[in-house]
């Protein structure tokens, strides 16, 4: 793909993030993609052969970017003086992850259309959350295995902490639309989430 196609390529798959976050996917139309992306809807369809293909494309994206947060997961130092310091730290990396505001209206988006494109959904989980959790299962294994944590299932402990630390924010971001939180109250659910699975696992 040459520099000017791969622009428009880009262009498309910008403008229809944006309308079909502001739209929902029933009602956004290949009309709407071009106009915000400043191309003809033939140029669209070179690129995309059909609107469920377009859609596909942008939220499978979104994967490849919480790869960065995902490496996060495994990066915490086996130091039993600092275990609380660094899971706070590592929790509170995780909260910034998935509450940012994109990433809770492509959650919406993707879970409003789970019914319609269930492969779709389950691709993203599969790639997305749930390779986060194994990740960090590891992660509580190693410390486990150094005699920093007691842990039996490290998969179910790693959902148990995800669980104390996403359950506020991104319900209340589920059921209102929007983030309701602030930074003091990441900092806060990051701390508490910690304190409370290192009682149960220390």
């Amino acid at each position: 793909m040459d520099s000017r196609s791969a622009r428009k390529h880009q262009a498309i798959l910008d403008a229809a993030t944006a309308v079909f976050l502001d739209k929902g996917y029933a009602g956004t139309s290949m009309d709407d993609i071009a106009k915000l992306a400043a191309v003809s809807k033939q140029t669209v369809y070179k690129h995309f052969s059909d609107k469920e293909k377009l859609f596909a494309e942008i939220v499978l994206a979104t994967t490849d970017r919480l790869d960065t947060a995902i490496d996060l997961l495994a990066d915490v130092p086996t130091d039993a003086a600092d275990l609380e310091e660094n899971l706070t730290r590592l929790a509170r990396q995780f909260l910034d992850t998935l509450t940012h505001p994109r990433v809770i209206q492509l959650r919406r988006l993707i879970i409003a259309n789970a019914d319609v494109f269930p492969d779709l959904g389950t691709e993203w989980y599969e790639k997305g959350f749930e390779r986060g959790l194994a990740r960090l299962a590891s992660t509580f294994q190693r410390l486990a295995d150094e005699g920093l944590l007691r842990i039996d299932d490290a998969l179910l402990a790693a959902n148990h902490f995800s669980g104390l630390l996403l359950w506020i924010p991104v319900n209340r971001a589920m059921f209102t639309g929007r983030s309701q939180h602030t930074e003091a109250d990441l900092d806060r659910y990051a701390a508490a989430g910690t304190r409370v699975f290192l009682a149960a696992h220390r």
